[in-house]
């Protein structure tokens, strides 16, 4: 009987075919050496086109993306973004190991706990010593370089990752609002993001979802935001 070959890590890349319910991905991982963190590349068709590539940089969120908390919006904006990828046909998910905006799981945790007192997202964090939003786009940065993109349209209501990926490098040619998900149960989470975090949407969505005005036209409780929202862009 022939001895079982053991194979060196370095030998075999961690890059691999990955089917999903959104169409057959390339999953590539990263590891990143300073923070122990393997992050995530899915790439679905060839990312050396001339045209800028429809892109999502995810920071991990346990809670809405595993779990379907209705918390936040995470999880639905995770599962817009591969559904617009696929629509398309081209496209790259980002997916970075900064669960909590940075903090950690067990912090985050402690922030809901500040939360079901009275405390909105921006002030739990501070309350717990940590900063509001600890993420760093360095990473994603890299890895967007390392597979061939250069050249951007970015699904985000996040203008600092904007800013982060152009000061590593990355041209955003366009951004592409991804405002899906808003519930009763986060609009007060969403209104602090935009009010008092930086994010940036179109004013008049902002008052007519998130402010809860025609909630009765919109049946389906945890996608007030159509997707069809997904296909509006701002040249850079």
């Amino acid at each position: 009987m022939k001895e079982r070959e053991i194979v060196s890590e370095t030998k075999v890349p961690a890059d691999a075919k990955l089917p999903t319910i959104y169409g057959e991905f390339r999953i590539r991982v990263f590891h990143e050496t300073n923070t122990g963190f393997d992050h995530v590349a899915l790439t679905l068709g060839d990312m050396n086109g001339p045209d800028p590539v429809l892109v999502r940089v995810h920071s991990e969120c346990l809670t809405g993306d595993a779990f379907s908390s209705l918390r936040c919006d995470c999880g639905a904006q995770l599962d817009a973004a591969l559904k617009q990828i696929q629509k398309i046909g081209w496209g790259c998910l980002v997916y970075l190991r900064q669960e909590g905006r940075g903090i950690g799981l067990h912090a985050k945790i402690q922030a809901y706990n500040l939360q079901d007192k009275g405390a909105d997202t921006h002030d739990a964090n501070l309350m717990l010593g940590h900063p509001v939003d600890a993420r760093n786009y360095n990473i994603a940065s890299v890895i967007l370089n390392s597979i061939g993109i250069k050249k951007i349209c970015l699904m985000t209501n996040n203008p600092e990752k904007v800013n982060q990926l152009e000061k590593y490098g990355i041209e955003v040619y366009k951004t592409t609002p991804l405002i899906v998900g808003v519930v009763d149960e986060n609009r007060e989470y969403l209104a602090t993001k935009l009010d008092r975090m930086g994010h940036s949407i179109d004013e008049n969505l902002r008052n007519e979802y998130v402010c809860g005005r025609d909630r009765e036209s919109n049946p389906d409780r945890r996608y007030h935001f159509p997707v069809a929202r997904l296909s509006a862009t701002t040249d850079r």
